[in-house]
């Protein structure tokens, strides 16, 4: 007799009781920190403090949650923005999109690094769901001749990273200002198709 070792299907209210905690975790860890309250956090995905454990028993794991979640939404983006505009374009918004990742990220960055074996395997996760995703984008835009063949994925996932960081009079739209900065400069002296 074989036993299914395949995981049974969540429920449709257990799934929208962890995407209401996810949401609502990264709502607070963008406002309050990572150390805010569980009580905070169910209370705004409107659910108990028991279910938030039940699905996420310990911090690190909510924290992780709320990133690779974040982390396959912004990779997922890049196929609907190249199905509905031009490569330089959809790699434009897909950097916009990056952006508002990154921002929302830095609540979850002192739990990131800090050490703790729990997210060691986050950065590779990172690497391996954004960079395929730019990649494509920037693919295609040299190949349609709207930039210059000079990024890699890394690269440029790094160097927007750096661009946006904040500035120290959180001065509104810098990163968005950036980005169309280094648009600009990747589509400089791109070859004509």
């Amino acid at each position: 007799m074989t036993q299914n070792t395949a995981p049974r299907p969540l429920r449709a209210d257990a799934q929208r009781n962890i995407d209401a905690l996810l949401d609502a975790a990264k709502a607070t860890f963008g406002t309050s920190g990572v150390d805010a309250p569980a009580k905070e956090i169910a209370d705004l995905a409107g659910v108990g403090v028991g279910t938030l454990y039940r699905h996420f028993p310990k911090r690190s794991d909510l924290v992780k949650a709320v990133f690779k979640n974040e982390v396959d939404a912004c990779a997922d983006a890049a196929t609907a923005l190249a199905e509905q505009h031009e490569p330089v374009v959809a790699l434009e918004k897909w950097l916009h999109r990056y952006t508002e990742f990154l921002e929302t990220k830095r609540g979850l960055a002192s739990a990131l690094h800090s050490g703790d074996p729990a997210f060691d395997a986050l950065p590779e996760y990172f690497i391996g769901r954004l960079g395929p995703a730019v990649g494509s984008l920037i693919d295609a835009a040299v190949d349609a001749g709207e930039i210059r063949a000079v990024a890699s994925p890394k690269d440029l996932l790094y160097a927007v990273s750096k661009l946006c960081m904040p500035v120290h009079d959180d001065e509104p739209n810098h990163g968005r200002r950036m980005i169309d900065l280094l648009v600009d400069g990747l589509q400089h002296g791109a070859r004509p198709v």
